[in-house]
C-alpha cells in the first residue's frame, strides 16, 4: 500500500473507493482507466468523494495498479492494493476496511468507480446520516437500496467476514436491514454501472 495523506481527516468518515475492476466485459479494460471528460475515471470517482464531503480517501486498486498509478492524478489519496481482486469485489471491500485500522475514521462511505451518473450530492445526503460508529446508511432509488453505502466501524469486522465474491456486503446488510437508514437520491442521482461497450455511451 502507499500512503500519500496526512492525518487530516483522522476521525472523520472515509470515502473508500471501489476501483479494482478488470472490465472483463469492456475487452479486459480497467475501469478505473476508462476516459470520461478527458481524464481516467478514477479520477472523476474521487473528486466526487471530495465534493461530496470525504476529506480522507482510500482507493482500492487491482487490474492494471502500476499503469492506474502511472497514468491517474490521486493526491492524497490512500492507494490500496488489492493482490485477490479477480476474485470479485467482495475482496476489494475487505482490503479497503482492513486499510482504514488505525486511522481513527468512523465510518467508511463506499462508492463504485464504475457509476459515474452518482455524484457529490448522493455522498453529501448519505454522509449527513451518518450517526457514527453504529450507523449503516445507504442510497436508495425509488426505495431500492443502492450505492453509496455507508458503514460505521463498529460493522466492518462483519462486513469483512461475509464479503465474498462480487456481492460485497450484500449479504451483511440484508441480514441487518431492520437497521438501515436509506436516503432516497433519485432525484440527484443516476445508479447506472459501466459493464458493457454498450454502457460506454453514458461516459462523456
Amino acid at each position: 500500500m502507499t500512503t500519500r495523506e496526512t492525518t487530516d481527516g483522522a476521525g472523520a468518515v472515509a470515502g473508500l473507493l471501489l476501483a479494482a475492476g478488470g472490465g472483463r466485459r469492456l475487452g479486459g479494460r480497467p475501469k478505473a482507466l476508462l476516459p470520461h471528460r478527458g481524464r481516467p475515471l478514477v479520477e472523476h470517482a474521487v473528486r466526487v468523494l471530495r465534493e461530496g464531503g470525504c476529506t480522507r480517501v482510500h482507493v482500492v486498486l487491482g487490474a492494471q495498479a502500476d499503469e492506474v498509478r502511472a497514468r491517474a492524478a490521486l493526491p492524497g489519496c490512500v492507494l490500496v492494493d488489492n493482490p485477490d481482486w479477480e476474485q470479485g469485489m467482495g475482496t476489494s471491500l475487505r482490503a479497503g476496511l482492513a486499510s482504514l485500522a488505525g486511522t481513527g475514521a468512523r465510518a467508511a462511505l463506499v462508492a463504485l468507480v464504475d457509476q459515474p451518473g452518482i455524484g457529490p450530492e448522493a455522498v453529501a445526503r448519505v454522509l449527513g446520516a451518518s450517526t457514527g460508529e453504529e450507523s449503516l446508511v445507504s442510497a436508495a432509488y425509488e426505495g431500492v437500496r443502492g450505492h453509496p453505502v455507508l458503514f460505521g466501524a463498529a460493522h466492518w469486522a462483519g462486513i469483512a467476514a461475509t464479503a465474498t465474491g462480487d456481492r460485497g456486503a450484500r449479504a451483511y446488510l440484508k441480514e441487518h436491514e431492520p437497521v438501515v437508514s436509506l436516503v432516497e437520491c433519485g432525484d440527484v442521482a443516476r445508479p447506472f454501472d459501466i459493464d458493457t461497450e454498450a454502457d460506454l455511451a453514458h461516459l462523456e
